[in-house]
């Protein structure tokens, strides 16, 4: 017996004398216990967790070198060698990863809608399901504070810039000819539906070095990746018809759109400001086919428009109208691949070209024009740590623009500009992350080279607000009104300074940003319109300074959506044959927008309202001595949108614009000489319509009893 106990205290010593004890702290950052971290050894099961004081112990029979393994949710892993037989106690510092829901964003000046983005102010429908936009991506955009409704022009201008200024991008390619033909004072639209793009991302000002050619804006198209079902979708419409089929394959899919559209039945109902020889007609179509690679996804878009009208136009200076007959024929192709490959490298690379063509009639004048414009793009993207992400790339654009006058004067010009890009995404928490680089380009035309710096910053103050800080430089060359004449020209520049605060908390965001935009070598020239004969040079210059409010809120209220917008802008600009810094035409000082969505189960439908305020803008009255110094009336625009589920699959929409009918005034046209009294007389340049009805019936076919067009909508 006692050589028995003798034999179990030596398997006891022995046993004793092979464990060792690992003890510790894990703590934060911050040098606070963390609670409920695992801290075991690489390769075994001997381990155990962190307790209240951040303290753990635990026993191996491991010997030699080994890898502690400390985790916790939300914080970085911590991979630490050891010796087992040296080990002696020791704290250990884990840091909160960035790989995380709640990690700082950058987003001076960027207002996302895309269901993959961490923080958006707008879901994806919502750019297409706002009362008065009709389903144009632009009009939508313009319910966005750092816009201005410009209704005489239809077109995208951002924070005292031109529409000239913004540029458009699907899948990171450049889109030359976004919108469609118009003449004076007739707005136009965007030229593409929203029936194919999954997200959007909008630029008010300081974007990524990524992007250049563009002084104010960038807007971010995305097309859809995949596609879930096969579907047909038609469309009976009281300006027209449309139709659209999606097929899907194992790792590929197709989708195509088209549309008919012609104004002369709705126009023979419903009086118009405009006298109209042959109303505005237009055949279109857009088609996007998706290939999975095993490390990437292939995408190639293509989008044709053709368009016509024929009116006459009025003139305070002609007895005699006159009539304009316009045909444009528009083509867009895109390529785009993006993957990934190696360790952490993710390659993005695209091609796109534009053919837009012009036929106008002007009388008996004739004036043709085309546009021809390429754009090559190759992007590298490597991930070296959680922290540290790399982008660097290169771009290539040619444009060639060439006009015929009555087959006796041609202008035109041929552009190349090469440039190339670096930026550098750091996290150094959650809470602070930067995002610096820089654009560097030539343009053979103007043969100028030049570095454009471009920096933001971010920090989040709570999981639900944060601050961001955005400064850039920015170039573009003259538009084309310009270089078709000449071309002893340099960049127009503008500096960017951008402060934003978000908070985003249970369906409620606010959002403000104070900015300034200086501009300089802006295009000026000594006649009434820019001509063949004209004095040109870049000594403009302006500035724009403002306040950007957004609110929305999906909580407060049962089944209602809504969200404000004001914008408060101070701007004043010395370029073109101005002849003083004064506030340009198309700004309104104070803009206001109030959208409401609202589901009512038991009529199941969707009714929404829009309301657009803005105050007057500046005009030059050649009666008064002060140049730019009168303004116009204020502008007021109620509209209203109305779905009816008549089932799952099969809706009816109705939408009016202006429902108030507010008799609305852009600006004015003078005479070029006074009257008999020494008063120059004028004219209003006024909507083409008061109002604006639109009646659809949309149908969905699919095996998905349940999926319907109203998100197109």
């Amino acid at each position: 017996m006692k050589a028995l106990i003798a034999f179990l205290l030596l398997l006891q010593s022995i046993f004793g004398f092979s464990q060792t004890k690992i003890s510790g702290k894990v703590i934060n950052e911050k040098n606070i216990p963390v609670i409920g971290a695992n801290v075991f050894i690489e390769g075994t099961y001997d381990g155990s967790t962190s307790n209240d004081k951040g303290e753990f112990t635990f026993t191996t029979t491991e010997k030699g070198s080994k890898v502690l393994i400390i985790s916790f949710l939300s914080y970085e892993t911590i991979k630490a060698v050891i010796d087992i037989e040296s080990y002696q106690s020791k704290a250990f510092k884990i840091k909160e990863s960035i790989n995380t829901l709640d990690v700082v964003v950058i987003n001076a000046g960027t207002f996302d809608a895309s269901d993959k983005a961490k923080v958006t102010v707008l879901k994806p429908l919502d750019i297409v399901t706002t009362a008065g936009s009709n389903g144009d991506i632009v009009a939508a955009l313009q319910t966005l504070p750092g816009t201005q409704t410009v209704g005489e022009s239809g077109r995208l201008y951002v924070r005292g810039g031109e529409s000239d200024e913004v540029q458009t991008y699907i899948d990171g390619i450049r889109v030359a000819q976004p919108y469609g033909s118009s003449t004076q004072n007739l707005p136009t639209r965007g030229r593409f539906s929203p029936f194919l793009f999954s997200g959007m991302s909008f630029s008010t000002g300081g974007y990524s070095a990524e992007y250049g050619e563009a002084l104010s804006s960038v807007l971010l198209l995305k097309t859809t990746d995949e596609t879930t079902e096969e579907k047909t979708d038609i469309s009976l419409m009281t300006v027209g018809l449309g139709f659209a089929n999606t097929q899907k394959w194992n790792k590929s899919s197709l989708t195509v759109n088209t549309a008919y559209i012609d104004l002369s039945p709705y126009q023979l109902l419903i009086p118009q400001n405009v006298d109209w020889n042959k109303p505005f007609q237009s055949l279109s179509g857009e088609t996007v086919y998706r290939y999975k690679t095993n490390r990437g996804l292939i995408k190639v878009y293509a989008a044709f428009d053709a368009s016509r009208f024929d009116l006459n136009q009025e003139s305070i200076n002609s007895i005699a109208k006159t009539r304009v007959d316009l045909k444009n024929n528009n083509f867009y192709f895109n390529t785009s691949y993006k993957g990934s490959f190696g360790t952490n490298w993710q390659l993005t690379s695209g091609l796109s070209y534009g053919i837009g063509n012009n036929k106008i009639g002007l009388d008996s004048d004739k004036v043709n024009n085309s546009e021809h414009a390429s754009h090559l793009k190759l992007k590298l993207r490597k991930t070296i740590n959680d922290k540290i992400k790399l982008s660097f790339g290169a771009d290539y654009f040619n444009t060639k623009f060439n006009e015929n006058f009555n087959s006796t004067f041609i202008s035109g010009y041929n552009s190349n500009i090469i440039a190339a890009f670096a930026e550098a995404d750091i996290f150094f928490s959650k809470k602070l992350a930067i995002k610096t680089g820089f654009r560097v380009f030539n343009n053979n035309l103007l043969n100028e080279t030049a570095i454009s710096p471009r920096a933001s910053i971010a920090y989040k103050v709570s999981k639900s607000s944060q601050f961001s800080f955005g400064y850039g430089e920015f170039e573009q060359a003259p538009k084309a009104d310009y270089l078709k004449y000449n071309s002893n020209f340099i960049n127009e520049k503008a500096s960017h300074y951008i402060l934003n605060y978000q908070y985003n908390k249970d369906k409620r965001t606010f959002r403000s940003e104070i900015y300034l935009k200086n501009y300089k070598d802006l295009v000026k020239y000594d006649t009434e319109t820019s001509m063949f004969n004209s004095n040109y040079n870049n000594n403009g210059f302006g500035y724009a300074k403002g306040l950007d409010i957004f609110w929305r809120d999906g909580k407060s209220f049962k089944n209602i959506e809504y969200w404000v917008s004001y914008s408060y802008i101070d701007t004043k600009r010395d370029y073109k044959n101005y002849s003083s810094n004064v506030t340009p035409s198309f700004v309104a000082k104070n803009n206001l927008s109030i959208v409401t969505k609202y589901w009512i189960s038991d009529w199941k439908s969707q009714i929404g309202f829009a309301h657009s305020f803005n105050s007057g803008r500046p005009y030059d009255n050649p009666n008064e001595m002060v140049f730019m110094n009168s303004k116009t009336k204020m502008y007021n625009n109620l509209s209203f949108n109305w779905a009816y589920l008549l089932s799952p699959q099969k809706i009816i929409y109705f939408s009016v614009n202006n429902i108030l009918g507010t008799q609305n005034v852009f600006g004015y046209e003078y005479a070029n000489s006074p009257d008999t009294n020494n008063v120059f007389q004028r004219k209003e340049i006024t909507p083409t319509a008061d109002r604006f009805f639109f009646v659809g019936f949309f149908w969905t076919i699919s095996d998905n009893k349940k999926d319907n067009q109203l998100k197109n909508l």
